[in-house]
């Protein structure tokens, strides 16, 4: 898997800099060594690129002037948040500006009785909760990364959570988007009522991983704080067990605000780290939450704790107030930092399958973990089927990071196997390009560029990223197409 987007020529124009120093403020842009060394990746590591110049405007006029100056001079630019994300999304170019959207980081307005929030996109996603708290409202996408990642970030990715299962991805959590196009042009998406005229362009947008527009304000919806909230904790002796559970559960017709599931390695890495009460004899543990209103919650977790049992617990915790609910989750959320106790490295991989193939999928996992030699640590939101295999090497190893990524490869390929996708909540970016060409045939792939030309006719806006050339596919190799029908490659046999 290549470290770099797809290739293309460059078309370096350094006078662009002069230009943006002539017509923003000496601060807002950077270009120096130092100052570009920071922004040379996001939360994927592996993938490093210097860009050209950095720009941070303050003013949507600013965001503005740098994308009609980029325009006129056909060059790149690619719109960075909190740079989180973890699929490269946000990877500069060498001859492209990255746009940086940190200052736009205001809460415009808290409208209470319709239960919205104006933002712009630099707002961290906790920050909205802490803003409405006082009005007993909470936004509900909470990405593990809340306390850092930007809202701007979240629509690009489109991501979900641990309680996405029951309140839906920030695309179910969104009503309105103020954008610029590549042109300059300002407009605005969606509505503040439930529905509005024409096509869905919200839904278009969201999850476009910056390659259609800039978002410069986002309205989000506001839900009331649950009655009662209450958590509980599974131990299985296997994960497969584990897995069974979880389909179980869902298909009792119980929907619990959050599911997610550890196995071993990654729960003895989470209670080594945060110290969160986690059985680390257990095979695997899954976290439960219920919430609603108090008679709907009592009812439940003694359904669910029944459910658990049948289906093989070996121990059920139901949380005796609110601060171990939450020492629950502190393990979870913790997950990934923690396992960098474990490992000089790690590659985060994120892919959806059906939940009817949880079990299935672990244990081809495992026995993927057995052919590289690489460990293996699983971290998923279990109810809606997203997998978080975090897959453990060491960089300074020579062709441990080539062997990661194939492994990694593997993963997602399995999963649209199963009859899952590439992505749940990361994002294509440049890490998962190969992966598209397994999941979409040429048709398809054609239509998805369609559409980013339709917007972006010159491709300037985050090119190389989430959709791959039709030449990409070819030499990846994975598109064999017999009678309108997609073949899949095998993976290796054990």
């Amino acid at each position: 898997m290549p470290r770099i987007p797809d290739e293309r020529p460059l078309s370096p124009q350094p006078g662009i800099i002069d230009e943006l120093r002539r017509r923003l403020p000496t601060a807002s842009v950077l270009s120096t060594p130092a100052e570009l060394a920071p922004y040379e990746c996001d939360g994927l590591t592996a993938f490093r690129q210097r860009p050209m110049v950095v720009v941070l405007p303050e003013t949507v006029e600013q965001v503005q002037t740098v994308l009609r100056l980029c325009h006129a001079a056909r060059v790149p630019v690619v719109a960075r948040g909190a740079g989180t994300g973890l699929s490269g999304g946000a990877l500069p170019l060498e001859d492209g500006v990255l746009l940086s959207l940190a200052r736009f980081n205001r809460i415009l307005h808290i409208d209470p009785d319709n239960g919205t929030a104006r933002v712009q996109p630099g707002v961290r996603n906790l920050a909205i909760t802490e803003a409405a708290a006082a009005h007993g409202l909470y936004y509900a996408p909470d990405p593990s990364s809340q306390i850092a990642c930007s809202i701007g970030g979240n629509v690009a990715e489109n991501s979900g959570g641990v309680h996405c299962l029951k309140y839906g991805l920030t695309v179910h959590n969104i009503l309105r988007l103020t954008l610029i196009g590549i042109d300059g042009e300002l407009f605005e998406v969606g509505a503040e009522a439930l529905d509005s005229p024409g096509l869905d362009l919200l839904a278009l947008m969201t999850g476009s991983e910056g390659m259609l527009a800039v978002i410069v304000e986002i309205t989000v919806k506001l839900l009331p704080r649950p009655e009662r909230a209450q958590g509980l904790l599974a131990a299985f002796d296997s994960v497969e067990r584990a897995g069974a559970a979880v389909a179980r559960l869902i298909a009792s017709g119980i929907t619990p605000a959050g599911l997610e599931m550890m196995d071993n390695p990654a729960i003895r890495a989470a209670e080594a780290f945060v110290h969160a009460g986690y059985p680390e004899d257990a095979a695997a543990v899954l976290i439960c939450e219920l919430d609603g209103f108090n008679a709907e919650v009592s009812f439940e977790v003694m359904r669910v704790r029944e459910l658990l049992l049948d289906a093989g617990a070996t121990e059920v915790r139901t949380a005796r107030d609110d601060a171990e609910r939450l020492n629950f989750w502190k393990g979870r959320k913790a997950a990934f930092p923690a396992v960098g106790r474990l490992s000089p490295d790690y590659y985060c991989m994120d892919g959806t399958i059906p939940r009817r193939e949880l079990a299935t999928v672990l244990k081809r996992i495992e026995a993927l973990s057995e052919h590289y030699g690489l460990r293996v640590a699983n971290v998923f939101h279990a109810g809606d089927g997203n997998l978080h295999p975090l897959i453990l090497y060491d960089a300074n190893v020579p062709g441990e990071l080539d062997k990661a990524e194939d492994f990694g490869g593997d993963i997602l390929e399995l999963c649209v196997q199963v009859g899952g996708t590439v992505t749940g909540e990361h994002g294509v970016g440049v890490e998962k390009l190969n992966q598209m060409c397994v999941q979409f045939d040429s048709d398809e792939l054609t239509q998805m560029h369609a559409v980013k030309a339709a917007f972006d006719p010159h491709g300037l806006l985050n090119p190389g990223k989430a959709v791959p050339t039709l030449h990409r596919c070819a030499e990846f190799g994975a598109m064999h197409v017999h009678h309108g029908e997609l073949k899949f490659p095998e993976l290796p046999r054990f």
